[in-house]
């Protein structure tokens, strides 16, 4: 045995048990030929080595990650343009992951991490595109000009640590032009703020850049004049090199905002460009020179100047309301952008590191109103998540954090968000409702307030209202990392309004996400599939459904999923008791 660096490139056929039930024998002969006539041939081309064939599944290694790649993008071109033509339920697609990490090597067999790392990254790839770890992306820097999408760290399957992920999506020249994203402008001045560059050559510095971007965006989402893109997709382009026209395109917007930060010692400069996207020309652009204690006004500055460029007849009053209350403290700043860094990763690890920093965020400046907002939403997160073991506890921390943050400052848009939220968990419908329009109302543009406000409204029966508040949020957030969480929402209000093949299409969009988390997707899928009598399939996703919650129970689901109407959640527990879920889980039998 021999241990040695490699690049391991796992791949596997999407829902090939469907396929093969549908034509075994046609499944077989098609995949056979491609094997055969595109992916062996590309993968000798690329120096790679067949270590294991398995049905539909392929264990490859390479000498470099440049050779896994590049064999990886080859092989999902080839196939998608041989596929192209076929019906899409009838298509042949494959997920891919690649790793670089030590292997060790028994005659043709390889073991250790790595392998089984690669396999875990190829399931959250898309079909047809590529997953791939922090290491081997690095390793690609400079060698191949290829857009990563970072999904952040990823807790995998019987994987001791994180690991850091990115997707690269692939389309056939065909499908690029089927499936290019045409989302309409809006009728108000539409921005997208991109993530500020940070050049000062300091990982460490990474907050500084997110926070002036973040607090750019809030303040800007307080000019009701304006239809501003939230923080989550605009996020998703964060250390790519992005045409502000596809920008345009993908987001739905006029403007785009973009710019960097170089810390030095005690000083930083910032340098921002507002270009209309449509056409590419520039607005305005400005660079600024500043001590960092005057990083609060400066972005008030900012802020104001922005607002002044795009919508030169909006009045002084509306230029103050955007505004934001500043913290006193720039170490309360910074322990707070740390803990929204965390907190927007919706992982386990990551949110207990979020509690931790925004309480310590809110000790450094009592009178800072969102720290307490944020650390009662990630309490609520925990709790909704299946995160926390005393339910009860977690609620009542949350409610004191949103009350206390209102106390502070009766405008913050967040408070009211957060409350709304717990005021759903506790059942109280009709207030969560209101304080999630209350957010709406100082923040147009909140997507998450949209998002709860269609969970609350799915829980209170106002099924239609739902419906629409959840668009809305996805339409402020289209490229959003938790979007499937809004389409899960969706399914659920479908299933609850009896439409059982609609609600299935939302739950196949939400497993269909490589970021979608936690029992959710899966009960969706298991509900719908068993009131459309596909019993086998429903059963399997109950067993993925409690292999990530074990506790899961229908007792549970009426715990955590309140309802204003009794039995309200009726057709989905009944999907669910059909498709075999326990009354109560393992603890409470």
């Amino acid at each position: 045995m021999e241990r040695r660096l490699a690049a391991i490139l796992a791949a596997d056929v999407v829902g090939f048990s469907k396929l093969m039930g549908v034509d075994e024998r046609g499944t077989l002969e098609r995949l056979k030929a491609l094997q055969e006539n595109v992916i062996d041939p590309l993968i000798g081309k690329h120096r790679g080595r067949v270590v294991k064939l398995m049905g539909d599944g392929y264990l490859v290694e390479f000498p470099s990650v440049v050779d896994a790649v590049e064999c990886a993008m080859a092989w999902q071109s080839a196939v998608g343009e041989d596929e192209h033509g076929k019906p899409e339920s009838e298509q042949l697609r494959f997920r891919i992951g690649i790793i670089l990490g030590d292997i060790i090597v028994d005659g043709d067999d390889i073991y250790g991490d790595g392998v089984n790392i690669a396999a875990r990254l190829e399931g959250l790839a898309e079909p047809g595109g590529l997953c791939v770890s922090g290491d081997a992306c690095r390793q690609l820097r400079g060698k191949l000009d290829l857009n990563w999408e970072s999904i952040g760290q990823q807790d995998l399957k019987n994987i001791s640590e994180p690991v850091e992920a990115f997707l690269l999506r692939l389309l056939t020249a065909s499908k690029r032009a089927s499936e290019a994203p045409s989302l309409q402008l809006p009728e108000k001045p539409s921005i997208a703020v991109l993530p500020f560059a940070n050049m000062s050559g300091d990982p460490e510095q990474e907050y500084l850049a997110d926070g002036i971007t973040e607090d750019l965006i809030t303040g800007l989402s307080r000019i009701r004049w304006f239809f501003i893109i939230a923080r989550n997709s605009t996020f998703t382009y964060k250390g790519q090199a992005v045409d502000v026209k596809q920008v345009s395109r993908e987001l739905g917007v006029r403007y785009v905002l973009e710019g960097s930060v170089r810390k030095a010692g005690n000083r930083v400069r910032i340098t921002a460009q507002l270009i209309d996207a449509t056409t590419g020309r520039h607005v305005w652009a400005e660079r600024y020179d500043r001590e960092i204690e005057d990083i609060f006004a400066l972005q008030d500055e900012m802020t104001q100047t922005i607002v002044a460029a795009v919508e030169p007849e909006l009045s002084a009053v509306e230029r103050e309301r955007a505004r934001g209350k500043s913290p006193d403290s720039l170490d309360a700043w910074e322990t707070y952008q740390r803990g929204l860094w965390h907190m927007w990763s919706y992982l386990e690890h990551d949110n207990g590191a979020a509690l931790r920093l925004l309480a310590r965020a809110h000790e450094l400046d009592p009178n800072f109103a969102p720290a307490y907002a944020y650390e009662s939403y990630a309490h609520y997160q925990s709790l909704i998540m299946g995160w926390t073991e005393d339910a009860k506890e977690t609620l009542h921390k949350a409610m004191e954090l949103a009350r206390t943050a209102l106390a502070i400052d009766d405008r913050d848009a967040v408070a009211y968000f957060a409350i709304g939220r717990v005021h759903m968990m506790r059942g109280e419908h009709d207030d969560s409702i209101d304080a999630l329009n209350t957010s709406i109302n100082l923040n147009p543009s909140f997507a998450q307030a949209y998002h709860g406000l269609g969970m609350t409204l799915t829980l209170a029966g106002r099924l239609d209202e739902a419906k629409d508040a959840l668009g809305q949020s996805e339409r402020l957030s289209p490229r959003d990392p938790i979007l499937w969480a809004s389409t899960v929402v969706h399914s659920l209000a479908c299933v609850l309004s009896n439409d059982y093949e609609e609600a299935l299409r939302w739950a196949e969009r939400t497993i269909r996400n490589p970021r979608s988390k936690g029992y959710w997707p899966h009960a969706l899928m298991a509900a719908c599939l068993a009131h459309l009598n596909r019993i086998e399939e429903a059963q399997a996703q109950i067993r993925a459904a409690v292999e990530q919650t074990p506790d899961l129970s229908l007792d549970y689901l009426q715990e955590t999923l309140p309802t204003k109407a009794p039995n309200g959640l009726a057709p989905y527990l009944d999907g669910l008791r059909l498709a075999g879920l326990p009354e109560q889980g393992p603890t409470t039998s």
